[in-house]
């Protein structure tokens, strides 16, 4: 069964409302929380390209690619947990995981069934919640996300 209904958080997933790319974050996050997402990638085999200006890395140890020099360019881990759906994963900090979705990509109850699985994969991988918030929002104000306590994805705000 679904955690979400697509009737119910149609307007959490409209691209003119929360922006076409909102944003997904990990919060109090480690190095080591960032190898368990590699680890989960590579599990799972979804697709996933690793990249550094335009140039494609080999998936490595995330301590490895979090330590970078200060000016290097921002390393990005693009992953696609189904085939038309992208997620993309910016390594700028060990403290937290962020990474955008495209809503596009996610309509109606098939979009909804995939982006809360792909949170539930994650959050549960790393016992932790997953939020999401609209594009450049307040992480102090999610919409909805990954609960582990309840082991599922829950309305953090009410649609709009």
């Amino acid at each position: 069964m679904a955690d979400l209904r697509w009737d119910a958080v149609r307007s959490f997933f409209d691209p003119d409302l929360m922006g076409a790319l909102p944003d997904v974050f990990v919060p109090d996050t480690s190095a080591e929380d960032w190898q368990k997402v590699f680890d989960l990638v590579e599990a799972r085999g979804w697709q996933r390209e690793l990249r550094r200006d335009g140039l494609t890395l080999p998936l490595s140890s995330s301590a490895e690619v979090l330590l970078r020099e200060p000016d290097a360019a921002l390393v990005e881990l693009q992953v696609c947990p189904v085939p038309g759906v992208l997620a993309i994963f910016r390594l700028t900090a060990a403290e937290e995981i962020d990474f955008d979705v495209d809503l596009r990509e996610l309509q109606g109850q098939a979009g909804v069934d995939i982006l809360c699985g792909f949170l539930t994969d994650i959050g549960r991988e790393l016992g932790k919640p997953v939020l999401m918030t609209p594009e450049g929002g307040s992480p102090a104000h999610p919409v909805l996300g990954f609960d582990p306590d309840q082991d599922r994805v829950v309305l953090l705000a009410e649609p709009l």
